[in-house]
């Protein structure tokens, strides 16, 4: 029978302890400080003013040198699509379509509208009546309370 040698290890090997989790790494942490784990929750859409868009496209189209439209770019953080958009608004209406809010546009409903106006009328009219009860409530005791006899036609017309 042949007997196998066991493999030589290697400097820098796992299995060394200079290399597990052990003490020696704890000084090479303490020696480093952690970064910051704190992301931002959501990042922000930049927001380009139609001024700024219109000045970069002239820009971008008086650029004569080879290369001068990526430099300008890069300096702006931008990408070609941006010019791209920004050049078919311009053509398309200028300023006004270069200024245009994104996302949903609001409804006009006027039944909607007619609707909240009513039920706001109608909780200002509820208020006003509890009021007037109110009052009524009060006239009614103080008159009990000083004796005065309140005659059959206020009781009616405060019962109607």
């Amino acid at each position: 029978m042949i007997e196998l040698a066991a493999p030589e290890r290697r400097e820098g090997e796992r299995s060394e302890p200079f290399r597990s989790g052990g003490a020696a790494n704890s000084r090479r942490a303490a020696a480093a400080p952690a970064p910051d784990p704190e992301v931002l929750a959501k990042a922000q859409r930049r927001k380009f003013t139609a001024d700024y868009k219109l000045g970069l496209v002239e820009e971008a189209d008086h650029a004569t040198d080879p290369g001068a439209i990526g430099a300008l770019l890069r300096r702006e953080g931008l990408y070609s699509s941006h010019l791209v958009e920004w050049r078919r608004l311009r053509e398309a209406g200028a300023l006004g379509a270069l200024s245009k809010k994104r996302g949903r546009k609001p409804t006009r409903n006027p039944v909607a509208e007619e609707n909240c106006k009513l039920k706001a009328e109608l909780a200002q009219v509820k208020k006003k009546l509890q009021q007037a009860e109110i009052i009524i409530d009060v006239q009614k005791k103080v008159s009990a309370l000083l004796g005065i006899a309140l005659s059959e036609a206020g009781r009616e017309e405060g019962n109607s």
